[in-house]
């Protein structure tokens, strides 16, 4: 009689799912203990968010931010799903799975790993669903490389672009498009709150600013969008209706769960994340695991732990570690979010970094930056491949010449 393998399922191929299922390769297994590891994502591509802004100034290459699944897990023993997830059976615990090249199917786990990620809700301003951008994915940034492109092949003086949101992803973008527009760039920023970046150190958000003002970037803060239109925007600012023309709109506001996910029959948030112990258990299920983005996580503290890449790097490898615990008859680790610092890319060859006793700015901050997430990239071989590229890009310039 065969006996049963083990199957661990993680849906999703993001920071969270992608670097679980690797630590979870990487970790001490018996060898009649080995489970079966399977990778689903929609995507045939892992998704180097950070770098994403790099691709629109063409710093970076797609191969570079984005290597395929099946490239980055050849020798690794994980198999790679790509198909959509189009319902979860708890009861039963299946995973039904529609894939563009064969039929649907279904997965049976014995471990789940819920970390899907969100997605940009759809905006509820008037025309803005249909006229504005998002910046999330690669599609979406292959989608505003064409659109500048276009614009930039037009004979307009000037190339008007409203990003709306101050956070993270709208003053990155900002800086980015300034660079590559350049004097035909008329930049503007919309922030419905009294300041930019209200998660970040005030290093950074001082830093930021400095970049924004150095650019000619304009910045409205306290104002909200009305209505967005083909090529004009309405703004209100302390009751006051301004409209103003544009050529390009991008919105970068907000993250929203997933139906698939708000639709469980699972403990949730009333952000329709789900709900995980310290564990990163789903609360009552303790096969199920979510991070990331999917998941609203509490630290040992108490405090509920930021959506971010950092985090996600962290959570993996708890839940890497305790899946194997579960599994191997071993003690828990409760989640312990230790805040390493935060760096944001302001522009081309441009950066802010402040953390760990350290505070730069600049191309140093730039180069720092870039190191620090080649280490994060996740393979060595990847790791090696990109390295080298960026050392032999220079002198390949230097020959060009």
């Amino acid at each position: 009689m065969t006996e049963h393998r083990l199957r661990i399922c993680i849906l999703g191929g993001g920071f969270g799912g992608l670097y679980t299922a690797l630590r979870l390769s990487q970790l001490p297994w018996e060898r009649h203990q080995t489970p079966e590891i399977i990778l689903v994502d929609q995507q045939d591509r892992f998704l180097f968010l950070p770098f994403l802004y790099e691709l629109i100034t063409e710093e970076m290459q797609t191969w570079e931010i984005a290597p395929p699944f099946e490239e980055l897990l050849s020798e690794t023993g994980i198999r790679f799903h790509q198909g959509q997830v189009t319902a979860i059976d708890i009861d039963h615990k299946q995973i039904h799975i529609t894939a563009s090249n064969q039929a649907d199917y279904s997965l049976s786990y014995d471990q789940l790993v819920i970390a899907m990620g969100g997605k940009s809700p759809v905006p509820t301003v008037p025309g803005a669903k249909d006229y504005a951008l998002t910046f999330r994915t690669l599609a979406d940034a292959y989608r505003l490389k064409e659109r500048l492109r276009l614009l930039e092949q037009s004979e307009s003086e000037k190339i008007r672009v409203v990003i709306v949101g101050g956070g993270y992803s709208g003053i990155e973008l900002a800086c980015k498009i300034s660079d590559r527009l350049g004097e035909r760039g008329r930049i503007r920023v919309i922030e419905r709150s009294d300041t930019i970046l209200s998660q970040s150190p005030e290093y950074n958000r001082e830093t930021a600013q400095k970049a924004l003002e150095s650019r000619g970037i304009w910045l409205d803060l306290e104002t909200d969008v009305e209505t967005v239109k083909a090529a004009s925007l309405d703004l209100r600012y302390k009751g006051q209706i301004d409209t103003i023309p544009v050529d390009l709109v991008l919105w970068t506001v907000g993250n929203q769960a997933l139906e698939l996910i708000r639709d469980l029959p699972l403990a949730h948030h009333h952000s329709g994340l789900l709900n995980t112990n310290v564990y990163l258990q789903v609360t009552d299920h303790p096969e199920i695991y979510s991070l990331g983005d999917a998941a609203y996580c509490e630290d040992t503290n108490g405090q509920r732990v930021p959506a971010t890449a950092q985090v996600a790097f962290q959570q993996s490898d708890y839940c890497a570690w305790n899946i194997w615990a579960t599994l191997t008859h071993r003690p828990l680790l409760p989640f312990r979010y230790q805040a390493l610092g935060e760096m944001l890319s302001l522009g081309r060859e441009d950066a802010t970094l402040s953390g760990l006793g350290l505070k730069l700015t600049g191309p140093a901050a730039a180069i720092a930056r870039r190191l620090v997430y080649l280490y994060r990239l996740p393979t060595w071989q990847h790791q090696l491949t990109v390295g080298f590229n960026w050392l032999a890009q220079p002198l390949l310039t230097l020959l060009k010449s």
